[in-house]
């Protein structure tokens, strides 16, 4: 399966930027796993600890392994893609949303981010068009400043 860009890219139309969901959507599963660590090295250095912590580390290494496949399911199936005529957006694999606006239709990009976002380069970015058409939200996107240089740079 190809990325989507490459599928209903025009005739001369370039690529100019991807990006992608940022990969603090795996801070779930980096947790679980983190937990599933302390508790079997818990049970491994107090062995009568052994008797609840394993099973529980298993446990919620099933749960930190749902929180791992969601994650890389959610990135793998999100493009965002800024061509020389348009921005691109697309999330899902059997329920697909996607939005296309022309770069001299797009009135502003809005980029919004959190302290934390700040510091590990993650944020939700709108992209408002011109006329009547809602803004079309971003959620939780890597690099926003480059993605919207990428668009305003045209």
């Amino acid at each position: 399966m190809g990325r989507y860009i490459d599928e209903i890219l025009q005739p001369g139309e370039k690529v100019l930027y991807s990006t992608n969901a940022h990969w603090i959507f795996y801070l779930p599963a980096i947790a679980c796993w983190i937990v599933v660590l302390v508790l079997i090295v818990a049970s491994v250095s107090v062995p009568p600890m052994a008797v609840l912590g394993l099973p529980a580390a298993a446990v919620i290494a099933v749960v930190a392994l749902y929180f791992t496949i969601r994650g890389w399911f959610h990135r793998f199936t999100t493009e965002t893609d800024v061509t020389d005529r348009r921005v691109v957006h697309k999330t899902g694999f059997i329920n697909r949303h996607t939005f296309e606006i022309a770069l001299d239709k797009i009135a502003s990009v809005e980029v919004d981010q959190s302290i934390p976002g700040r510091l590990l380069n993650y944020g939700n970015v709108t992209v408002v068009s011109m006329g009547e058409v809602k803004p079309q939200p971003i959620k939780t996107i890597a690099s926003p400043l480059a993605f919207r240089s990428a668009i305003t740079a045209h």
